[in-house]
């Protein structure tokens, strides 16, 4: 699941995660608990291409709803994935602006304080994405992209690194 996630598979992570909840059924252990991150992370980049739209609704939902509960459990563990399912929701249903860049510094915060270096590049690289496609504000996204690539490079997936330095590089700033 998560490999075919930070790989970019999306169809691929969408039957891994089907697969996943089959064998861990619908609990809260921890395992369970990323899966439907991923789950959710994923019914994102689905609707974002215009796929299976209802069905992505629904376990975008359900990811939301299965990360507020675990982040009443342990809120170090999952408050930053729970506030970046909700920035990603804000992002796609384009009502709250605000609301959504609040959401992606939330998440930052959050993995940064938790020590989860790869989430926080994570949200980083989302919250760039944001600025890039939406808003259209590239100084803004340049400068998320630079903290995703700061932890990606101490994380050390160089595929992740890659990533970034193209879409810095696909961006018309000055100075980058």
């Amino acid at each position: 699941v998560i490999r075919a996630y930070w790989s970019g598979y999306t169809e691929r992570c969408g039957y891994c995660i089907q697969k996943c909840m089959n064998l861990f059924g619908q609990g809260a252990q921890p395992i369970a608990c990323v899966a439907k991150f991923f789950f959710g992370l994923n019914a994102i980049d689905l609707l974002r291409k215009k796929r299976h739209a209802s069905k992505s609704k629904e376990g975008l939902r359900k990811a939301i709803a299965a990360m507020k509960d675990a982040a009443a459990n342990s809120e170090w563990n999952f408050m930053n994935k729970l506030r970046l399912l909700e920035a990603e929701q804000q992002s796609i249903t384009h009502q709250r602006h605000f609301l959504a860049i609040d959401l992606y510094d939330a998440s930052i915060q959050s993995a940064k304080k938790s020590g989860f270096i790869h989430e926080q590049g994570l949200a980083c690289e989302k919250a760039g994405l944001y600025f890039k496609n939406k808003d259209s504000n590239n100084e803004k996204a340049l400068e998320y992209f630079k903290q995703a690539l700061e932890c990606y490079e101490e994380w050390g997936s160089k595929m992740k690194v890659d990533f970034i330095k193209k879409e810095i590089d696909s961006l018309n700033v000055s100075g980058s």
